[in-house]
């Protein structure tokens, strides 16, 4: 987490404005993943105050506090759990999607690695919202450390009383199990998830009937990403009116954005929603020295790119959708001038053609013949009517498969056409990309690259 406590606004007339550092308070801690350090920072506190409350006030007062689903569809979490019906007889479930596979995005595993008692401690919360006694959190299975330290919170939940029966004199049982998924891209799509974490093939459901109404073992359920449910301890602990005096009326709190890239200082920086790029980036020295900003998407590489001209958005969800994108999982990838857009575009291209589930046609057929054209393109074999070609094939698979991964595939052909089209023409008429290090000298040493100053 970076630590530098203000920025001013690229006129630097706006008064200061602080980070918000409330899942990433303490990561720089020794042993922040502790049980005695979370509650040396008033950990489970936020617990007390929800069980002291009725479930339905509970469930009133997250959706209330504005909190918006933070895994990448912005819907709003109180609502989310307002869906699941009462008086069914059926068991309820939670699901905690830790399946962070998003390009780009970095904030979920780390959360979890450095303080997962915030998630557990929200999982309890939400489960006595929701009236389940049963829940689960879905992880990457690739990461390992995080497994194991996950699995070590766990334990200690259970043994202070946080987890199992009668928690804190309540009358809550709840179990928890942690699941180790096998590293699929489309297992974060939620109802695939769903369908893995039952033993089978992880492949989207045709919906309806939505999760909420059967779900996990066609049971009502509730699926929320991993930084949205660790969220929920501090709006109890601290009071919605402090929760949504952060942010932006309709996108209110503070949130993770991960900035990578061509970046002078990468890092998980937590902040309230509504803050800029550009902001971000004079927080984190700027673009690398000598270099200027290009292009950059502001929520993953499923989310529709944006340029130079887009620094002083709004990252929250009205701002980002305003300016035609998604805001996503916050994933903020800087790419400089030395980038060549069509290669960036082809390896996307190539990841969501490789993780396709192969379930439904648009998707399984489309992303396959995008790699293709995109890979003559690249290497000068390309003709002026395969840009065409792209931009129809995009939209055959855009809002026509099953799930997101078809959408997400095709906002990189969409957007990067829109505002670089030129340069997918230069690889055709020059029979080649114009960034070759043997062909250009825009990969030349530093002092021969672009002079722009830092974005």
């Amino acid at each position: 987490m970076m630590t530098l406590a203000a920025e001013i606004d690229k006129n630097g007339t706006s008064p200061e404005k602080l980070l918000a550092p409330v899942l990433s308070a303490f990561w720089d801690q020794p042993e922040s993943w502790t049980l005695e350090t979370y509650r040396r920072h008033e950990g489970y506190e936020g617990l007390r105050k929800a069980l002291a409350m009725s479930p339905d006030d509970l469930i009133a007062y997250v959706k209330d506090s504005g909190l918006r689903g933070r895994g990448g569809a912005g819907f709003p979490t109180g609502m989310k759990w307002q869906f699941i019906p009462q008086g069914d007889g059926k068991p309820h479930y939670l699901v905690v999607n830790a399946d962070e596979s998003e390009p780009g995005t970095c904030k979920d595993i780390p959360l979890l690695f450095a303080n997962p008692h915030s998630l557990i401690e929200g999982i309890v919360i939400a489960c006595y919202a929701i009236r389940s006694s049963h829940a689960f959190i879905y992880l990457r299975g690739e990461v390992v450390p995080v497994l194991r330290r996950l699995h070590e919170a766990v334990r200690e939940a259970y043994e202070a009383g946080y987890l199992g029966t009668n928690i804190m004199g309540s009358g809550l049982d709840l179990e928890l199990t942690v699941h180790a998924g096998a590293g699929a891209y489309i297992c974060g799509e939620e109802t695939a998830l769903l369908d893995s974490l039952e033993g089978r093939r992880g492949q989207p459901r045709l919906r309806p009937p939505f999760p909420a109404v059967a779900g996990l073992y066609a049971c009502p359920t509730v699926v929320n990403n991993v930084e949205s449910i660790a969220s929920v301890p501090s709006i109890l602990n601290k009071g919605k009116d402090w929760f949504k005096s952060m942010g932006s009326e309709k996108s209110p709190g503070f949130t993770l954005y991960s900035l990578s890239g061509h970046v002078s200082g990468p890092g998980q920086y937590e902040a309230p929603l509504g803050i800029t790029l550009r902001q971000l980036l004079d927080m984190s020295g700027g673009m690398r020295p000598g270099h200027r900003l290009k292009f950059w998407t502001p929520g993953g590489s499923s989310t529709p790119m944006f340029t130079e001209e887009h620094l002083d958005v709004p990252l929250d969800y009205e701002g980002v959708g305003a300016a035609g994108s998604m805001l996503g999982t916050k994933a903020l990838q800087c790419f400089d001038e030395t980038t060549c857009v069509v290669r960036a575009v082809t390896r996307w291209t190539e990841f969501y053609a490789h993780e396709s589930c192969g379930k439904c046609t648009p998707c399984r057929e489309g992303t396959y013949w995008l790699v293709q054209l995109l890979r003559d393109i690249e290497a000068g074999k390309g003709q002026m009517s395969d840009l065409d070609k792209l931009n129809d094939i995009a939209d055959n698979i855009n809002g026509k498969s099953f799930c997101a991964l078809g959408d997400g595939a095709a906002s990189p052909i969409f957007s990067s056409l829109k505002y670089f089209r030129e340069e997918y023409e230069q690889h055709i008429t020059g029979k080649g990309c114009p960034f070759d290090p043997a062909r250009s000298t825009v990969w030349a040493d530093d002092k021969n690259a672009s002079q722009g100053v830092n974005a």
